[in-house]
């Protein structure tokens, strides 16, 4: 089990969520499901500018087993992208939770990340997952 880092909420589709602050947040995707995916091949991003609604696909990460959409965790306005996915998407098989991350966002409504996931209450998802 990969260490889950405490400042993280989570998606129980494997998204995770970074509090910046000022309403700001950083987005991307756990250990657990680039190690499910395995090597990345391809990452396709959100627009800077594009308004997300939380629970909305608005990604794909693409592994030589398959593609898998990323749900916004919360809503709001895209900030950043990150650029270096576009020639090494493997970042994120590498920091999955630091330089592998997807995008910044701007929420909308920032009491959404109360509906996240704890690191904890994540792990034990995982945990249940494996049996």
């Amino acid at each position: 089990m990969s260490d889950i880092p405490g400042d993280l909420k989570f998606l129980k589709s494997h998204e995770w969520l970074r509090v910046e602050g000022d309403g700001k947040v950083t987005v991307g995707i756990s250990d657990h499901a680039q190690g499910l995916l395995g090597d990345l091949v391809y990452v396709e991003l959100p627009n800077v500018g594009d308004e997300l609604e939380a629970g909305n696909a608005c990604a794909v990460v693409e592994s030589v087993k398959a593609a898998s959409d990323v749900y916004a965790p919360v809503s709001g306005t895209v900030l950043a992208i990150n650029e270096v996915l576009a020639d090494k998407p493997e970042t994120i098989n590498e920091d999955a939770y630091g330089d592998g991350w997807l995008y910044t966002l701007q929420m909308s409504s920032p009491d959404q990340v109360d509906a996240l996931l704890a690191p904890a209450d994540y792990a034990d998802q995982l945990e249940n997952e494996e049996h």
